[in-house]
């Protein structure tokens, strides 16, 4: 065979391979949540203003019981940061959801969360440091199960309900579960992103939150053998965005590394600079119109999703808030 047909043919497979490659990664809806191997050791920059799980165990470990034990699971919902602003986004429908657990051996109550570590807006938006090239993120969340069940905590302005009741041995082997989705699911992702608020409309990306565990953890007990059954109807708070088909940028290190995008990097990090927190009512007012033009005038937003930018092409109604029933496992 001659050289310069040799060459051609591996040409044609060169080609061919590339074609088979870019089939290969032709895009999936919505973008798959990214697992991990391990927990990274959160940035010492990263420091919660109220300490995560402070009475429970912050690594989702939980103690086994008898599996003989009868286990009532409870669903608990109240409105977010309650502790703080009473009833007030209640009112909106900004709820926060966990799971409650009744040994009716010991009588012993117990809650489990899933929750960001260093709070929603450092989950949401990231911080702009001097000297760093790259945004910067707090976003880890993570499960934490403790004694106890506050009964008016959650019964005052949501719901204690129970939900299904479970054997010892579902349970252990739920804790099981739960220990590795702790373990490979590292970060909080508060928005939804989907082409319109209409039933059936392409969803882009998942949140990946307090709610989003909830319902994992009803769903591995229902694989278990749990049945569940509640006489309420069982809503969750979503955060949506509504975009045209994101593009996908880069990460960290193509965007804002040596080699990098620097006109990219300019604009990501222009996007979230009046996201940062107001020092005054003067610059929140600014910080707001700026916000306002860069996402319904420019029609964009940045996404920052398994540690990868992407473009959002956003459009009417922009953002909304819902609080719709998602059933029970059946």
């Amino acid at each position: 065979m001659g050289s310069e047909l040799r060459g051609f043919i591996c040409l044609w497979l060169l080609l061919l391979l590339l074609q088979v490659s870019r089939a290969d990664k032709q895009q999936t809806w919505p973008v798959p949540y990214r697992r991990y191997d391990h927990r990274p050791t959160p940035d010492p920059f990263c420091q919660p203003k109220y300490p995560f799980c402070p009475t429970g165990s912050p690594n989702g470990e939980i103690p086994q019981l008898k599996d003989q034990d009868h286990i009532e699971v409870y669903r608990l919902q109240t409105p977010v940061w309650k502790f703080k602003f009473g009833d007030l986004l209640g009112h909106f429908h900004i709820m926060h959801d966990a799971i409650g657990f009744r040994s009716t051996l010991t009588g012993k109550n117990y809650t489990m969360e899933w929750y960001e570590l260093f709070q929603l807006g450092n989950c949401t938006f990231p911080h702009l440091r001097p000297g760093i090239a790259a945004p910067f993120w707090c976003n880890q969340g993570a499960a934490c199960f403790f004694e106890g069940i506050d009964d008016l905590h959650w019964k005052e302005n949501g719901s204690l309900v129970k939900v299904s009741e479970v054997s010892g041995e579902i349970f252990n082997k739920m804790a099981k579960w739960v220990k590795e989705d702790n373990r490979t699911g590292i970060y909080y992702e508060t928005w939804t992103v989907q082409a319109d608020p209409n039933p059936g409309s392409k969803i882009w990306f998942e949140s990946y939150d307090c709610s989003a565990f909830v319902l994992r953890t009803y769903h591995a007990l229902s694989k278990l053998g749990a049945v569940f059954k509640s006489p309420i109807q069982t809503n969750y708070t979503r955060i949506f965005l509504y975009s045209g088909e994101p593009t996908y940028l880069g990460n960290d290190s193509s965007i804002f590394g040596p080699h990098g995008n620097k006109t990219l990097a300019e604009q990501i990090n222009s996007f979230y600079l009046p996201f940062r927190p107001p020092h005054s009512a003067k610059e929140f007012i600014i910080s707001l119109l700026e916000i306002v033009e860069k996402v319904i005038v420019q029609n964009t937003f940045y996404l920052y999703f398994n540690y990868e930018y992407w473009c959002l092409p956003m459009k009417q109604p922009y953002i909304e808030i819902t609080y719709e029933e998602i059933p029970l496992p059946s």
